[in-house]
C-alpha cells in the first residue's frame, strides 16, 4: 500500500535567508528519509511597511533587531556557510536592500494556478540573495517570470492590474490568526507547527516521528 503524501505547508518570505537554508534543510531531510511529500508555499511579508525605494540590509538588520555591524558580519558568515553546505549561494554586499514583497506575492499566486509556484519562488530567492537583483522593480520581477518559463507580458499584466491583490491579502491574514508572526514557518500534516530553519538533522527526527504517529 502506497504512503499518503506528507502535506507541508510553508510560510515564507522570498527577503528572509533562514526561509531557504530552512527549506533547503528540510528538502534534504526529505531527501534523505525519501519521505513521499507535497509542499504548498503561502505568502508573509517581513516588511509590509517598507517604502518602495526600500532600505540598506544592513540599516535595517540595524534598526529592527539592534544588531550591530560586528553581529551582522558574523550573521552573513554563519548564513553563508550553510547555505554553501546546502548548494545555495549567498554573495551579500555592503549595497543590498530589503525590499517589500507584496508584489512578489503576488506574482507567486499567479506561478501558482499554472503549479508552477515553487519554481518561481526558488528562481526569486536565487535572484534576491545570489545575483542580488531588485526584487521591488516590476521589470526585473517579469524578467525573472520570463527565465524561468513564464510569460513575460502577462506576468507584467498580472503585477499591473493587482488581480491577485486581494487574494494574497486574505491569504497572509489567515496565517497571522493562525499565530505566525515570523519566518520560516512549516505547518506538517495540517498541525503541527515547527518555526525557524531547523537544521537537518532536527527535520529528519521530526519526519521520522510522524511516520511513527501515522
Amino acid at each position: 500500500m502506497s504512503q499518503e503524501p506528507l502535506r507541508i505547508d510553508i510560510i515564507s518570505d522570498v527577503m528572509c535567508p533562514w526561509c531557504i537554508i530552512g527549506y533547503r534543510q528540510l528538502a534534504r531531510a526529505l531527501a534523505e528519509t525519501d519521505t513521499p511529500h507535497e509542499i504548498y508555499w503561502h505568502p508573509f511579508e517581513l516588511n509590509p511597511e517598507m517604502p518602495v525605494e526600500g532600505q540598506n540590509m544592513r540599516e535595517h538588520v540595524a534598526e529592527k533587531y539592534g544588531s550591530t555591524p560586528e553581529q551582522s558580519d558574523q550573521a552573513r558568515a554563519q548564513m553563508t556557510a550553510l547555505g554553501d553546505d546546502l548548494g545555495f549561494s549567498f554573495e551579500f554586499a555592503d549595497d543590498m536592500r530589503m525590499h517589500n514583497t507584496f508584489a512578489t506575492h503576488q506574482l507567486l499566486h499567479w506561478a501558482g494556478e499554472q503549479d508552477r509556484k515553487h519554481d518561481l519562488k526558488m528562481a526569486l530567492f536565487t535572484a534576491h540573495f545570489t545575483h542580488r537583483r531588485d526584487l521591488s522593480d516590476v521589470q526585473v520581477l517579469a524578467d525573472i517570470a520570463a527565465e524561468t518559463g513564464f510569460d513575460r507580458d502577462e506576468a507584467l499584466t498580472v503585477l499591473a492590474d493587482g488581480r491577485f491583490a486581494e487574494t494574497v491579502r486574505a491569504q497572509e491574514r489567515f496565517w497571522m490568526q493562525q499565530g505566525i508572526r515570523g519566518v520560516p514557518a512549516a505547518v506538517f500534516d495540517r498541525q503541527h507547527l515547527v518555526t525557524g530553519a531547523q537544521g537537518v538533522e532536527n527535520y529528519t527526527q521530526i519526519l521520522g516521528q510522524l511516520q511513527s504517529s501515522n
